[in-house]
């Protein structure tokens, strides 16, 4: 949407009152605009423009006690309660490594912050809200009623801009290569380097060597390192899982951060298109029709392969990757290879 037909800070307003039961991130949409803008129309009002540097915030995250940390994409929301502890931040990326709050944090798409305030009756809830150039969110932190309320405050203050207008006007996004604008494949390179990989971080570096994205190598690779799988297989991957007590690991990520739960999952429920996980300290949301593809994948590491489930959505990227949990220098726990070697696979041959 143009700088003129953008709709002004009153109209957002306006809009929001008139619809007070509608998500924010669904009003942003049908405004045409970004959530940071939704936010940003409330200054001075129920938000408040802070700093928006990843790592000055990691600096301060562990005053805030006891929070639910919040990740997402278009397709998943990631959320788990703790406190932000064994903190490294660095230049090009950043990590949390909290016995709850896992983070992989990339400063460089954080640009925005907003302290968020909403008063529901007697109900005062408080949060940081982060977001990037273009205004999408890339990490929000809600404080809980164990929270120190105290430091929330503190950290306001002290990361306060002068500038609180309530306009947000984007950057440009840069547009990213798409699956279709990768060079010619070298199928015998792939299979070379894919099985000599010794460690799953490696695989990123083998996608930008060969300049081929995720979706083409997993389609490209043959069947005995990824295999297509029933639609319905994150659902029973997750209930065999739960059956056995089964820990694992689930990947949720945006650009900006990426966010992990690790544990046994117990209180699934699945509502029209939602997926969704209810335990004590862990809460996903899954829109299971946002799924195009779902994969088995076998990665070869020096503690012999371990196998993720990975699911892409239309445009072939990633909404959400689980793994069975392990650490390093021990091989991927049997159940788990069972469970993933036994999920009904797709037939591309009747599929095609």
């Amino acid at each position: 949407m143009t700088q003129t037909t953008r709709p002004t800070p009153s109209e957002i307003r306006a809009y929001r009152a008139a619809n007070p039961k509608m998500r924010e991130r669904d009003i942003a949409a049908q405004l045409g605009i970004s959530e940071a803008a939704l936010v940003a129309a409330e200054c001075g009002l129920t938000a408040v423009r802070i700093d928006g540097d990843a790592n000055r915030f990691l600096d301060r995250a562990a005053e805030l006690g006891e929070v639910m940390a919040l990740t997402r994409n278009e397709s998943a929301v990631h959320e788990k309660i703790g406190v932000f502890e064994n903190i490294k931040p660095g230049k090009n990326s950043s990590i949390v490594l909290g016995e709850n709050i896992d983070l992989r944090i990339f400063p460089g798409a954080w640009a925005h912050g907003f302290a968020v305030t909403k008063t529901d009756g007697d109900t005062v809830r408080c949060s940081l809200q982060f977001f990037d150039k273009q205004g999408t969110a890339v990490h929000k932190v809600h404080l809980r009623s164990a929270s120190n309320l105290d430091a929330y405050q503190h950290i306001v203050e002290a990361f306060r801009l002068e500038d609180q207008s309530q306009e947000f006007v984007p950057q440009a996004a840069v547009e990213s290569i798409s699956d279709g604008e990768n060079a010619a494949l070298d199928v015998g390179a792939l299979r070379d380097q894919w099985s000599r990989m010794t460690d799953t971080h490696q695989f990123h570096g083998l996608l930008r060597k060969l300049k081929l994205g995720r979706r083409q190598a997993l389609q490209s690779i043959g069947e005995d390192f990824a295999w297509k799988l029933q639609p319905e297989a994150v659902e029973e991957m997750m209930r065999e899982s739960a059956k056995v007590e089964l820990p694992i690991m689930c990947f949720v990520g945006n650009h900006g951060t990426i966010q992990i739960h690790s544990g046994p999952l117990a209180n699934i429920q699945a509502m029209g298109p939602w997926l969704n996980i209810m335990d004590p300290t862990f809460h996903l949301h899954l829109r299971r029709d946002h799924l195009a593809e779902i994969w088995a994948v076998r990665k070869p590491t020096a503690d012999g392969h371990v196998t993720s489930l990975e699911a892409l959505d239309a445009k072939g990227e990633m909404v959400i990757q689980f793994f069975g949990k392990r650490k390093e220098g021990f091989a991927e726990r049997p159940e788990w290879r069972s469970i993933m070697e036994n999920l009904a696979r797709l037939d591309i041959t009747a599929a095609a």
